[in-house]
């Protein structure tokens, strides 16, 4: 086993790594070189603690106690392994996209772009390895602070008008909900570490339950639960790459990844759903699911089509921690990464086509796959994972998600999945059929190719994992049956 000093190493990369593309904006290929180094530097970190991880190893190191109980911790076990992994493998893949999508798009600041790209990802690393709400919080909130310069990239009005309703929204319910249930649950508890089984069991009964349990599910705004989901489709202002970062890499997985933890470590599963006061998060992730699943039937832009589709996914992995099942319980993990590889694949063919062709809108995009065949063979992968289709990544999470739902004899899940199946049958295989088989739409320009060999290889690496994870799985499901080993079959 690797020494528990590399752990915050893993912070300490893409920190180092802002630095020096900071100093070396003046040389492109040096800036860009820096960052991709860093960026498979920082993977190989990460992966060197997968098998030590598997094998049932829990590092943990505390940094220093800021405050009196409250210490700045780090620790791994299975699900922070498993975000670290989906994070520092796709920045990779989303430097090699950037390199393409920036030049070919000429966009203006680009040093910033990479900095704020290093340090969101070195937060979103203090969030995988928080060993305790305090710690989670302030990289939470330093993970808010470096995208914002990313989604307000462009500069002009529009864009900082969404920009601000990003921070608004995302600081408005850190610090007014979040923050005071992380209060409150040190208050009763006298602690604020991740313990397996959690913290809150007999320190806390009946509706009291069920408000905190609002505080935390509403406080992380990442998490996109209806109503707090606002500044996720105001953020598709952003670069395609920055909407890669929001959706597949860092942020959205942040928040579905702190409130699957706090529901396992902090309130504990067993305890949490035996209060009746608990049971109003399934109806919510129920409604979060079928309502963004109908708006995006009816989006006519791509990107905010994409975001809605991600709200709603998002709200599978919430759904499937309730259910309170083993095989539920590892599909929302598992959902997490295959989310991750089919809705990159996703942005990337988006990026890709806006680059080409400068096409934003649905009805552009009849015909275009003749003219862009790879990007839309990716596209096609990555909307069929998104309806769960195999042989791609999305149907292994939703049949771990629709058998533990079985399992528990849960009928709204059940309904919910399939319902929400359908609906996004109905909004990605249109533009599926568009885009092979239909003519162009009149007056709309065909007169180019694919975009720049950078964004193709990106996206032809992330279609091509989509339809890996189907077949090679296992390690996977194996880390995060650790999991669940305590729980009631």
């Amino acid at each position: 086993m690797m020494p528990e000093y590399t752990l915050p190493l893993m912070l300490l990369l893409p920190l180092l790594g802002a630095i020096v593309i900071a100093f070396s904006g003046r040389w492109p290929n040096i800036r860009e070189a820096v960052s991709l180094v860093t960026a498979v530097s920082l993977a190989i970190l990460v992966f060197s603690w997968f098998p030590a991880i598997s094998d049932g190893a829990r590092p943990q190191i505390t940094l220093s106690e800021p405050l009196p109980g409250l210490s700045l911790a780090l620790s791994l076990e299975p699900l922070g392994m498993m975000f670290a992994c989906i994070a520092s493998f796709l920045w990779i893949i989303n430097t090699i996209y950037s390199i393409g999508y920036m030049r070919g798009n000429r966009e203006k600041n680009q040093t910033r772009f990479y900095v704020c790209f290093a340090l969101a990802i070195a937060a979103a690393m203090g969030i995988a390895l928080a060993d305790n709400l305090f710690t989670l919080f302030l990289f939470y909130e330093i993970l808010t602070l470096s995208t914002y310069p990313l989604v307000a990239h462009k500069g002009d009005a529009k864009t900082i008008a969404s920009a601000r309703i990003y921070l608004g929204v995302l600081l408005a319910t850190s610090i007014g909900l979040l923050l005071p249930a992380i209060i409150w649950t040190y208050v009763i508890a006298g602690t604020t570490d991740f313990t397996v089984g959690g913290i809150i069991e007999g320190k806390l009964e009946g509706a009291a339950v069920g408000l905190l349990l609002g505080l935390f599910v509403f406080g992380i705004g990442k998490a996109a639960v209806m109503p707090m989901h606002r500044w996720l489709p105001a953020a598709m202002v952003a670069p395609t790459p920055v909407s890669a970062l929001l959706h597949a890499v860092a942020v959205v997985k942040a928040g579905v990844f702190s409130v699957t933890k706090i529901i396992i470590y902090i309130f504990g599963v067993d305890f949490l759903f035996s209060q009746p006061s608990a049971q109003w998060l399934q109806y919510m992730a129920a409604f979060t699911i079928i309502t963004a699943s109908v708006v995006a039937l009816y989006q006519t832009n791509l990107k905010r089509m994409l975001a809605y589709s991600t709200i709603a996914q998002l709200s599978y992995v919430i759904m499937a921690t309730v259910i309170l099942k083993p095989l539920a319980e590892i599909g929302a993990a598992v959902h997490i990464a295959a989310h991750a590889f089919g809705k990159i694949t996703l942005f990337f063919a988006a990026g890709a086509i806006y680059t080409a062709s400068h096409k934003t809108e649905l009805w552009q995009l009849a015909g275009i796959g003749r003219r862009m065949p790879i990007t839309m063979a990716a596209f096609t992968i990555g909307a069929l994972s998104m309806i769960g289709v195999p042989p791609t990544a999305g149907f292994v999470s939703k049949w771990f998600i629709l058998a533990g739902a079985f399992q528990a004899e849960n009928y709204l899940a059940i309904f919910t999945i399939i319902a929400s199946t359908a609906l996004n049958a109905m909004y990605f295989l249109p533009i599926i059929y568009f885009a092979w088989l239909s003519p162009p739409a009149t007056g709309v320009d065909m007169d180019h190719g694919e975009a720049p060999g950078a964004i193709l290889l990106a996206l032809s690496v992330t279609a091509g994992l989509t339809i890996l994870f189907f077949f090679f799985n296992q390690p996977l499901l194996d880390l995060e049956g650790q999991l669940v080993e305590s729980l009631p079959l």
